[in-house]
């Protein structure tokens, strides 16, 4: 009798289990389908040429139907996120509207889902090509774009030697008898001798060299290289189971030389976009350009402003700058 009342309470706490996973199964499942949507997709520039297909930035994106729970801008790679409101489900309609100062405004409508959205947007003012429509005035042509910059460098100068003679004294042919040090083999009476160099506040060694110039050389060997891979401070030690020897401890010193090395670079320019990277170490990045056959240096500061283009830049984490600007009416390209 026990053991069917154990029995069956075994299968009622199974059943229970089983339902309240069950329960669990269809809560969690609720919970996912009420998680709200998040249309992701990015905005470029229409153009023909892929090439010239420029991510814009500062595209403000919006539901116009009040279903998204806010709006949003595209980043510098013109990537946008726009979260839907809880509730709303795939395959509803949406309308997603673009809107930039320089660009034709777009509605696009769709069903909701998670593809991607990739929107190509017509600039207001077209390319200055000669296919373009003539302006009131003749275009500004911008030439012989370059972008010129500072990073400091650090060379090594040489500004002497490092110089010590040193002696290992012993008498050969002492029996060691276990009292170290003894010779690698163990048979004779050896001696170990140190020496040390000190290239000086703000100097390193490099180029460091020990050598056996007196005495019976083969008999000894370098104990301890504190000296090859260079440093401010090198040591060296010396064993020797023979008669004394006489060691030649030799270095050159380098003192680092801090100097500023204007480098130029130039930019990659598709249709109306210029390109360009700066690395980390750059400093006081400017833009110089001929505008109308006359030559003008544009500094760059943390905001770029150019009088002819409107440009937006790109910190990374490892602090590279990237700079895209995109030439303003009125102006083009030679």
């Amino acid at each position: 009798m026990l053991q069917g009342r154990k029995a069956v309470l075994w299968i009622i706490v199974a059943v229970v289990a089983s339902v309240a996973a069950v329960f669990l199964g269809l809560s969690f499942f609720r919970n996912y389908q009420l998680r709200p949507i998040v249309l992701k997709g990015a905005v470029i520039k229409q153009d023909a040429d892929p090439i010239k297909q420029a991510p814009i930035m500062d595209v403000e994106i919006s539901e116009a139907n009040g279903l998204a729970s806010t709006s949003t801008k595209s980043n510098f790679m013109g990537y946008f996120s726009l979260p839907l409101l809880r509730g709303v489900g795939q395959s509803e309609s949406v309308t997603l509207r673009f809107l930039h100062p320089d660009y034709v405004p777009v509605d696009l409508t769709e069903l909701v889902s998670d593809k991607l959205t990739i929107i190509h947007l017509v600039p207001i003012h077209r390319d200055t090509d000669a296919s373009a429509v003539p302006l009131d005035h003749p275009p500004i042509a911008v030439a012989n774009v370059r972008i010129r910059y500072a990073t400091e460098t650090t060379t090594q100068e040489n500004i002497g030697t490092g110089v010590k003679t040193f002696q290992v004294q012993n008498v050969g042919n002492v029996p060691c008898q276990n009292s170290a040090p003894c010779s690698p083999d163990g048979l004779w009476k050896a001696a170990i001798n140190s020496e040390s160099l000190d290239a000086g506040e703000g100097s390193v060694f490099r180029n460091a060299r020990v050598s056996c110039i007196a005495g019976p050389c083969p008999f000894t060997r370098i104990e301890y290289d504190g000296f090859s891979q260079g440093g401010r401070y090198i040591k060296v030690s010396v064993r020797n189971w023979s008669d004394t020897t006489t060691f030649l401890f030799q270095a050159e010193v380098f003192r680092p030389q801090i100097s500023d090395l204007v480098r130029m670079t130039y930019p990659i320019i598709l249709g109306t976009s210029l390109n360009f990277t700066l690395p980390p170490t750059a400093e006081g990045p400017s833009v110089e350009a001929e505008l109308n056959g006359e030559n003008i240096v544009f500094p760059l500061g943390p905001i770029p402003i150019l009088s002819w283009a409107d440009c937006n830049v790109s910190v990374s984490k490892d602090r590279a700058r990237f700079y895209r600007c995109e030439l303003n009416a009125g102006y083009r390209f030679r």
